[in-house]
C-alpha cells in the first residue's frame, strides 16, 4: 500500500447553535462579534441546540491520490475541509497530513478588495504559505492561466466580477508547490474554458505525484477526476470506494423531498447581493409537487427569485439537467425575455416545462442557477443538484409499448416522439 497523505480518525465538529464558535475563529468573524456584542449585553442566553456537522468520520487517502467529496447541501463536506485545512479544530478525534498543504476553500481566499490583482497575487499566496521568491518565480504562469488580461492587474480587485476573482484565486492555489491540494465546490463560478484548465491542472497535480481532495456537486468533474469516493450524510460517511459506484448510491438514494427547496433564512439564501433565490420544486402539468413522473406527463420546474436593486437587463435563470450517471442532458435558459422585463426590484417566478415524451425513464438531478449583466456576464447563484425527480415508464400504461411489442427499457437518454414518413418505392 502507498504511503498515507492524509489519515482521519474518529473526526467530529460540534457547534451550539446560537452561541459564538470556535476561540480560534477568523478575523472576520472575530471582529464581528465584537461588534456585535455590546447589543448583546442585555441578552439572556438560554441553553442553545448542539449540532454536530460531523460524527466519526474516519478514512485515508493515499500519497498521489484524488478522493472526491460528495453529498447533500449541510452534510459536512466544508466542514471536513476546513478541518484538514487547519481553519477551524474538530472537537473529537484528529486529522494527520503529511506534506506541505494548498487549500482553495472560498472564492478569492486571502484577497482584499481594496488592493489590485497584482497586489493580492502575492497576499493571497503569503496566506497560502508561498514564499516571495516563489510568487515572483510563478506570477507570468499564474496570470495567464487565470485568463485575466494583464490590463485589469492594477485594477483593485473589488471591481472583479467573481468568476474573476475565483480564476485568480485558483490560479494561486494551483502553482503552489504542495504536496496536498485541497479544493471546495468553488469551480462552478468559472466558466467551461476554466474549469477544463482547471482540471488539466489538477490531472498535472495528480500525475505528478501529489494528493487531491475534491469536494464538489458536479458529479462528472468528480468522476472525471477522482479514482476514489466519499459520501457524507449527515455527518458521517455512509459509502467510501470506487468514485462510479459511491455516485450511483448517491443518486439511487435521492428520497422523494429532494423535488422541493426552499430558504426561508435570508442570511443563507444563495446570491450576490443583487438576486438572491428564494426557492424551486418540481410539479406536474396540474401543478402538483411531487417525485415521481410518467413517461407521458410533463415535467414543470418553477424558480422563485428576488431582485434586490433595478438591473440593466433581465436576469436569465438556467437549468442544468443530468441523469443518474451524472452526465449533462441539456441546459435550458429563456431566449425571447427582451432586457426590459423583470429586472425592477421584487419576487419573480420563472416557469419551464419539460414535455412529454421527451426524457427517458431514470433519474434526473436539476441544477439551479441564475445569470445577469451588471459586470459582463456573472453568476448571482448556482445549486448544483438541488432538484431531483424520478421519470418512469409505466408500461402498462403505455399504448406504444403495445404497438412496439417491446417489454423491456429503451436506451438514451431522451427518447423524443418524432414524426416518421412512409412512403412505397415506385408509386
Amino acid at each position: 500500500m502507498a504511503d498515507v497523505a492524509i489519515s482521519a480518525e474518529s473526526l467530529g465538529k460540534l457547534y451550539h447553535l446560537g452561541q459564538d464558535q470556535d476561540p480560534y475563529g477568523r478575523l472576520s468573524e472575530v471582529l464581528t462579534g465584537m461588534i456585535r456584542s455590546p447589543f448583546r449585553r442585555g441578552e439572556k442566553r438560554g441553553d442553545s441546540e448542539a449540532f454536530w456537522a460531523l460524527r466519526d468520520v474516519s478514512f485515508d487517502v493515499p500519497e498521489g491520490a484524488a478522493v472526491g467529496v460528495i453529498g447533500r447541501n449541510g452534510a459536512g463536506k466544508s466542514t471536513l475541509l476546513k478541518i484538514l485545512s487547519r481553519i477551524t479544530w474538530p472537537t473529537t478525534g484528529s486529522a494527520t497530513l503529511h506534506g506541505r498543504i494548498a487549500s482553495l476553500l472560498e472564492v478569492g481566499t486571502g484577497f482584499h478588495p481594496e488592493l489590485s490583482g497584482t497586489e493580492n497575487v502575492y497576499l493571497s499566496g503569503a496566506v497560502l504559505g508561498m514564499r516571495h521568491a516563489e510568487i515572483r518565480r510563478n506570477f507570468d504562469e499564474i496570470i495567464e492561466f487565470s485568463g485575466i488580461d494583464t490590463k485589469f492587474l492594477d485594477t483593485p480587485v473589488k471591481r472583479y466580477s467573481s468568476g474573476m476573482q475565483v480564476r485568480l484565486g485558483f490560479a494561486v492555489a494551483a502553482h503552489l508547490e504542495s504536496e496536498i491540494l485541497l479544493i471546495d465546490e468553488v469551480l462552478a463560478v468559472g466558466d467551461i474554458e476554466f474549469q477544463k484548465r482547471c482540471l488539466g491542472k489538477m490531472d498535472e497535480v495528480t500525475n505528478s505525484g501529489r494528493t487531491i481532495v475534491f469536494v464538489s456537486h458536479q458529479l462528472p468533474m468528480v468522476a472525471s477526476l477522482c479514482d476514489h469516493c466519499l459520501m457524507l450524510e449527515g455527518g458521517r460517511v455512509v459509502a467510501s470506494g470506487p468514485t462510479s459506484d459511491v455516485i450511483h448510491r448517491y443518486q439511487a438514494g435521492v428520497e422523494a423531498n429532494a423535488a422541493s427547496i426552499e430558504f426561508l433564512d435570508e442570511t443563507n439564501r444563495p446570491g450576490d447581493g443583487l438576486v438572491s433565490l428564494l426557492s424551486a420544486w418540481v410539479e406536474t402539468g396540474a401543478g402538483e409537487r411531487q417525485f415521481e413522473y410518467s413517461l407521458m406527463e410533463p415535467v414543470r420546474i418553477r424558480v422563485r427569485y428576488r431582485l434586490h436593486e433595478r438591473l440593466k437587463a433581465t436576469p436569465q435563470p438556467n437549468l442544468h439537467v443530468t441523469d443518474s450517471g451524472g452526465n449533462y442532458v441539456f441546459v435550458t435558459s429563456p431566449h425571447d425575455w427582451g432586457d426590459d422585463r423583470a429586472r425592477t426590484p421584487g419576487d419573480y417566478t420563472a416557469t419551464v416545462e419539460i414535455p412529454s415524451h421527451f426524457l427517458n425513464d431514470g433519474m434526473y438531478s436539476v441544477g439551479v442557477a441564475l445569470n445577469h449583466f451588471e459586470k459582463g456576464l456573472e453568476t448571482a447563484f448556482f445549486e448544483r443538484g438541488a432538484l431531483n425527480f424520478n421519470v418512469v415508464d409505466r408500461i402498462a400504461e403505455n399504448e406504444l409499448r403495445a404497438v412496439s411489442r417491446w417489454g423491456g427499457r429503451i436506451p438514451g437518454v431522451v427518447r423524443p416522439l418524432l414524426p416518421w414518413q412512409l412512403e412505397e418505392e415506385g408509386r
